[in-house]
This record gives structure tokens, C-alpha cells and sequence, in this order.
């Protein structure tokens, strides 16, 4: 079996549970880490190699940004993932360290019978239209004059969307709210919002079930949900004016530029980015790590998983259309662990040390 056949949540449990540990490292480490789905099926990969290559094990569980927040700071995990970056405030509140780890984009998809993946047009105010309940048919003339050549169906409109705390949620309602008046006056933007309309699903894995089991749905994903699902995603106006798709390259056309240097806790957002080729709901996914480990060990055997992921992983990470960090972003992220995190009073990384 590949990480290609795994793709299913239970499935990369049960392998990830069952990966031989050489007899080398039969003692060996197990990580715990918690929170976003965004980035669940490249962090299930990543781990299912490493621990095929090394026998450290890391349990990754698939909960939403907002309780990998929680368990990072009530420390009941060895780190925490969100797709909505932590303010400096907070991270120094809960003495903790943010970085990226990887970027991706989130996806609006869709059920309507006879339309393929990338046919639908919408733009940002069609978008923000369906998610508060505006549009009631598919075949409102709103849409039907935005999509000429195709025929949309006679469907009711029925939004499906995040019912736990996300940070999927956050990076697209953070778009809509730069982009839509009406949306930022009615909804605005957070990891858990009160929704105008539709119905909650919990997780990535949740909102794509229910989209695809309902004709007529509108829903927003991770992009690798959409792809390993088969769903229908639509073409998104961006902000200069074109019609983008979703692929690693409009999502790299989005973070070319970014301050990560300049940003307090590397908080970059990257949606509603400029360039032609920019896809407008693009997002890095961040890590949370405790600023004084209490297990060195442990932590160090973290930061080795992390490292591995940056260096060794990119391949996987492009092969699940993520984009990995660019090496001059990976030796700022290594640069701020030798600074600023710390064991028995020792730092825990050397930035220099050999990889």
C-alpha cells in the first residue's frame, strides 16, 4: 500500500497505528500534535513516511484550528496547527512559537448535475451572495448571466459549511469579508461564525460528504479534499480581474512576496493577493510549539519531524498540490527555533547544525 491508497481519514489512521518501527527504535518517540483539516492529508503522509524511515511516530488528530489552539495551549498535545495565524499578543500570552509550515488554498465546490470541475464562474460578490442565502436556484439570472454557454439546474441553493471552529473557515471568510461590503456588514470573519444560511459540517471531511451527497450544494474546501473527493470546483474571479482556477501555481502566485520576516509570528495572509495568476483563497497553514518544552527529547524529535517535512517532504507536499515553503522562508522558520525555544534553559535547535 502507497500513501496514494491511504487517502480516506480512517484509513491513514489505521495505517498510521499498524507502521513497523524498526527494532532500532522499538522504544522510539511518538509525537502528538492536534487541529486544523486543512493540512491533515499532507501531515497523515508526512507521517506515514517517517515512520517507515525512522520509527518515530506522529499522531496527528484531524480537529479543527480552533481546538488545535486550545490543546496547544493547555499543553495536552506536543503541538498545535491553525490555519488562521495566532496574534503576537496571544503567542506570548501562552508562551508560544508560530510558524508556517506549508500553503494551500481553499476551494468553493459544488453538486450540480452536467457541470464540470472549473465551469463555474463566480465572482467575489456571486460568491458572497450564495454563502448568505441571496441566491435561492443555481439558476438565479445573477448566476445565468455569469456563466454564459452553461446550463445550471433548476436547484434549490443549499450552503453547507464549517460547524467547528476552523481555520479553513477563517481563511475564507477572511476573503470575503476584504472583498464583499455586504459580507463584512453581516458576517464578517473568525475561525466560528453565525452563519445567514445553510447548514454545519464538521471538518474538511464533513463539508465534502455532505456536498457531495446533496444535488444543489455549495460548499468550501481544502483543495486536496476537492481533488481526492472528485468534486466540482468553481473558477474564482480574482482580484486582477481574471478567471483562476485552483493549482500550486496560482497558490504560489499568491505568496510570491509575502513579509514573512516582517510579520510578528511569521502571520502572513495571503488572500485576495494580487497578480494575474493568484488564486484569490489562498492560506499558509501554521504550526504552535511551546516556547520552553518540558521534554527535550520529545521536543527535539518534533522539530527533527519538521525539519525532515521542510526538506524531505516537499515532494509529497507538491504531489498533493500544497506548495512547500521556499528554502529562504524554512531558514528564517529554523533561524526563530534557535532563538526562541528553549529546554531546561538550553536552546533546543543550532540553526547551523548539519541537516
Amino acid at each position: 500500500m502507497t500513501w496514494r491508497e491511504i487517502t480516506t481519514p480512517l484509513a491513514l489512521l489505521a495505517v498510521l497505528a499498524a507502521a513497523p518501527v524498526p527494532a532500532a527504535r522499538a522504544a522510539g518517540v511518538t509525537i502528538h500534535g492536534a487541529g486544523a483539516t486543512f493540512p491533515y492529508p499532507l501531515y497523515a503522509a508526512w507521517a506515514w513516511h517517517y515512520a517507515k524511515e525512522t520509527g518515530v511516530r506522529v499522531n496527528y488528530q484531524s480537529i479543527g484550528s480552533g481546538g488545535g489552539i486550545r490543546q496547544i495551549q493547555a499543553r495536552a498535545v506536543d503541538f498545535g496547527a491553525s490555519d488562521a495565524p495566532v496574534d503576537a499578543d496571544d503567542l506570548d500570552r501562552h508562551g508560544l512559537v508560530q510558524f508556517p509550515m506549508v500553503i494551500g488554498g481553499v476551494v468553493p465546490v459544488v453538486n450540480l448535475p452536467g457541470v464540470r470541475a472549473g465551469e463555474l464562474r463566480l465572482t467575489p460578490d456571486l460568491l458572497a451572495a450564495l454563502f448568505l442565502g441571496r441566491i435561492p436556484r443555481w439558476n438565479d439570472p445573477a448566476l445565468t448571466a455569469a456563466n454564459p454557454g452553461i446550463s445550471l439546474p433548476d436547484l434549490p441553493v443549499t450552503v453547507v459549511h464549517r460547524a467547528d471552529g476552523s481555520g479553513t473557515t477563517w481563511i475564507f471568510s477572511h476573503y470575503l469579508d476584504k472583498v464583499s461590503p455586504d459580507w463584512h456588514e453581516a458576517v464578517g470573519y473568525g475561525k466560528a461564525l453565525q452563519w445567514p444560511a445553510g447548514i454545519g459540517a464538521k471538518g474538511n471531511e464533513g463539508v465534502a460528504s455532505y456536498v457531495q451527497r446533496v444535488r444543489g450544494a455549495v460548499g468550501y474546501v481544502e483543495y486536496a479534499y476537492a481533488l481526492q473527493n472528485k468534486m466540482t470546483h468553481a473558477a474564482l474571479k480574482n482580484r486582477a480581474g481574471r478567471f483562476a482556477r485552483p493549482t500550486a501555481e496560482a497558490f504560489a502566485a499568491a505568496a510570491a512576496g509575502a513579509d514573512w520576516a516582517g510579520t510578528p509570528g511569521f502571520g502572513v495572509v495571503l488572500t485576495d493577493q494580487p497578480g494575474e495568476g493568484a488564486w484569490p483563497i489562498t492560506g499558509a497553514s501554521f504550526l504552535l510549539v511551546p516556547k520552553e518544552p518540558e521534554d527535550c527529547a520529545e521536543a527535539r524529535a518534533m522539530l527533527d519531524f519538521f525539519d525532515w517535512a521542510y526538506r524531505r517532504g516537499a515532494g509529497i507536499a507538491g504531489e498533493l498540490h500544497y506548495i512547500p515553503l521556499p528554502a529562504e522562508v524554512v531558514s528564517l522558520v529554523e533561524a526563530a527555533w534557535a532563538r526562541e525555544i528553549r529546554c531546561k534553559g538550553e536552546p533546543l535547535w543550532k540553526a547551523a547544525s548539519p541537516r
